[in-house]
């Protein structure tokens, strides 16, 4: 018979149970012997026998958050293989072992050597073995026990947020729900009332009440008024062990907001207001704002204001501001003082968004009376339209009235209006006016065809007040006379063939007209007279504003005459009538059967049978190889560097050089030899004027030498006068500065303020033909004393 020997555990907890333990692997033996577990109870050893090998080592428990002096013993480990003499090591392993849990490797004896929580860990694993210390082995299978720490309270209950934000609409009933707030604990739920909670409330009474058990927070009051408060803080504490006393807590805070409804009406701070409004304010003018107070917020405080009724709805109207709540009141037609200087009105503040819960509060809306007067100012003129359309006739004579605008003052005191143009419409100065009746006058011809409409501007002026003016548009219109003649659509080419026949229509031709006749245009085609009777060719009117040409003999020869000129004659049927006459140019040709035109040149007649196609391509390849060549060479030859005018480097000074357009200014000093002047042995040599290429060579006229003559006045003026009674000197436009001052002009001061005679007197409507150059003075001097610039 073999002898099994097992491995036995005192188990000593804190609390002295004794345990009971079994392996977690089972050991199977064909011989069973009782063996024994020895621990220690509360009271007195006892011996425990058991008849089973398979082991089963029950669950202890251990107390958390250990404060004692000493470590906290938790059992023994002990084997009957061990005699005492030390032979025997036990190890143990698992959870915490080692860290938690140590273990005396010599008597077996395990303590906990750090205070457990069970909120970290509530339960442990642990093996145990034992090992012969000479050979190493095991004596005893490892076996396997649990530790379970027993809960104490020692854990708060803690609330999900610590605020919480709510709102709920004021007017509320009473029990209505707000929000529901949660606090969980860390403590066993299932071990005693550690983990119990009920909530109260300690502060935010009367206003609210917390449902002990759930948490949720409810109105206590009822109609409850944003209008007074809108903010309530709550403090709401959770505490555990069921609220008992002992039992630990924890608070939380809750904000909780009313929300406004639409519970008040808006209301006018005053019954009456008064505003003013000068004649003038263009219709959209505003005139002031009212406001009626809503004690409401957002939506429910939107307004929108009317006019209910009043002798003014008509004149002004009112419009909301979304932004600030307010009624603006504007201007709705144009007003006058003269008709009319007080106006009443009745206006209403109404809430868009009633609730219908508090419509028996009363009416959601307020009026007030409005009163506007009118001011009265000194008004521009007003034209009796509008706008002017007027129709003239491209005909029409200088200084012919074309048609007359009116205007006058709205004002009581019908100051005297003056009239007159706005030049920057009229840039042209076609048309005048009459600067007392407004008359409208033609001051240049008229061409519909260069611009059919002019769109000019009349500025009617108070004389008294010359700030009070006002605009019109007047659009003229031309219409047209018959004034331009017909004349071909196209150039036409030409051409009857050798064989044609008589009768043959060769050519169809149609004519324009500039002119815009009212019933269109209608055109009509005939032969001149010394034409008439053609004996080659005839034309034919289609009635339709087309001609045929048509032959008038069977066949034609290039070598007798290769092209013919036929005169035509094309009128119009407007009055009057205007007719031209057009050439059509007909070549004679050499065709095919079908008509097809094959070639149309007499010297094509006069080739050489044996010159082919290929040797006139070659002579036209030489042909333009000599054009490319001449052009290189007068390129070339237009290349070459020019004499500079001023010979010496030091002499520089300002030339002016008039040649009708914009000149180089100060750095144009090629224009003109001044060597002359500082030389005049240097003039009377025969130098050209390199200023211009002349088109003709002419005579140098030949002058006494004026070298003795050392006044450079002197000098100067005779020259100016032999060059201005030189017929062969070109009419250069110059203008040479010498640095000199000379006397004053014989043609004296060209201003007007020391003029003898009045600016009427004096006509300077010929400044106007001199060009652009002298626009500014033409606009200046040339219009009458109404026109405007």
């Amino acid at each position: 018979m073999r002898t099994h020997s097992f491995l036995t555990v005192l188990l000593w907890s804190s609390v002295f149970y004794v345990v009971h333990m079994t392996p977690s692997q089972k050991r199977t033996n064909k011989h069973s012997h009782s063996e024994s577990i020895t621990g220690l109870s509360e009271n007195d050893g006892k011996t425990l026998h058991r008849t089973k090998r398979g082991w089963m080592w029950n669950q202890f428990f251990l107390l958390e958050e250990y404060t004692g002096p000493d470590t906290q013993y938790v059992g023994k480990l002990h084997t009957d293989q061990d005699k005492g003499d030390g032979n025997l090591k036990y190890i143990l392993t698992g959870d915490g072992a080692g860290s938690l849990f140590i273990i005396d490797e010599n008597t077996g004896d395990i303590h906990a050597a750090k205070k457990l929580d069970r909120e970290e860990k509530s339960l442990y694993v642990l093996r145990a073995k034992a090992i012969d210390r000479k050979t190493g082995r095991q004596v005893e299978p490892e076996s396997e026990f649990i530790i379970k720490i027993h809960d104490i309270n020692d854990n708060e209950p803690k609330f999900t947020k610590d605020m919480y934000t709510a709102s709920i609409p004021e007017m509320s009933g009473v029990g209505t729900s707000v929000i529901q707030v949660t606090a969980t604990d860390a403590d066993d739920a299932n071990y005693g009332n550690s983990a119990k909670v009920v909530y109260s409330i300690l502060q935010g009474q009367p206003y609210f009440s917390v449902d002990p058990e759930t948490g949720i927070i409810k109105t206590a009051l009822p109609d409850m008024s944003r209008e007074n408060r809108e903010q309530y803080q709550v403090v709401i504490q959770a505490k555990d062990m069921g609220g008992q006393m002992g039992g630990l807590s924890g608070t939380t805070t809750v904000n909780i907001t009313l929300t406004d409804v639409n519970d008040n009406p808006p209301r006018f701070p005053q019954s009456s207001y008064q505003f003013s409004s000068p004649e003038s304010a263009p219709p959209g003018t505003s005139l002031g704002r009212i406001k009626a107070n809503d004690p409401d917020v957002g939506e429910n405080a939107e307004i929108e204001y009317s006019i209910s009724n009043g002798d003014g709805s008509d004149m002004f109207d009112i419009i909301t501001d979304k932004d600030t709540q307010e009624g603006i009141i504007t201007v709705k037609k144009h007003l006058d003082f003269e008709n009319k200087v007080l106006y009443t009105l009745r206006v209403e503040a109404t809430n868009t968004h009633p609730d219908p819960r508090f419509l028996q509060l009363g009416p959601f809306k307020d009026t007030a009376l409005v009163k506007i007067s009118v001011e009265d100012i000194d008004e521009p003129p007003v034209f009796n339209k509008p706008w002017y359309l007027i129709e003239v006739d491209e005909d029409a004579k200088e200084g012919s009235i074309i048609g007359q605008v009116v205007a006058q003052d709205p004002d009581v005191a019908k100051n005297a209006i003056k009239y007159s143009l706005d030049r920057h419409t009229d840039l042209d100065r076609i048309f005048n006016i009459y600067s007392g009746n407004g008359s409208l006058f033609l001051s240049k011809p008229l061409d519909r065809e260069e611009t059919p409409w002019h769109n000019i501007t009349v500025i009617a002026t108070e004389i008294n007040n010359p700030k009070q003016s006002s605009q019109i548009p007047v659009f003229i219109r031309i219409l047209d006379i018959n004034d331009h003649a017909p004349e071909f659509a196209n150039y036409y080419e030409t051409f009857v063939c050798e064989n044609a026949k008589a009768g043959q229509l060769i050519q169809t031709v149609s004519a324009i007209d500039k002119d815009q006749p009212p019933r269109g245009h209608k055109f009509f085609f005939e032969l001149a007279p010394e034409f008439a009777v053609h004996p080659n060719f005839s034309v034919v009117d289609n009635k339709d504003n087309t001609a045929g040409i048509m032959t008038r003999r069977n066949g034609y020869s290039r070598s007798k005459t290769s092209t013919y000129l036929l005169p035509i004659i094309i009128f119009d049927n407007d009055y009057p009538i205007q007719s031209s006459t057009g050439t059509l140019t007909i070549r004679v040709c050499a065709c095919d059967s079908r008509g097809n035109m094959q070639s149309c040149s007499a010297e094509a007649l006069l080739l050489p049978a044996g010159l082919s196609t290929g040797a006139l391509v070659a002579i036209l390849l030489c042909i333009i190889i000599l054009l490319v060549l001449v052009v290189l060479f007068t390129a070339l030859k237009r290349q070459r560097k020019k004499e500079p005018l001023i010979i010496s480097k030091d002499d520089v000074r300002d030339n002016i050089v008039t040649y009708n357009d914009e000149g180089g200014g100060e750095e144009d000093t090629q224009a003109f030899d001044i060597g002359t002047l500082r030389n005049p042995e240097a003039r009377e040599e025969s130098k050209m004027r390199r200023d211009v290429i002349p088109e003709t060579i002419f005579q140098i006229r030949r002058t006494a030498p004026l070298w003795e003559n050392i006044d450079v006045q002197d000098f100067i003026h005779r020259r100016l006068k032999e060059n201005d009674l030189d017929p062969a000197a070109p009419p250069y436009d110059s203008l040479a500065t010498y640095a000199y001052e000379g006397n004053d002009s014989i043609a004296n001061s060209l201003s007007s303020l020391e003029s003898l005679t009045t600016e009427g007197n004096q006509d300077y409507d010929y400044l106007s033909d001199w060009g652009p150059r002298f626009k500014k003075l033409a606009d200046m001097y040339g219009g009458e004393d109404s026109d405007r610039d």
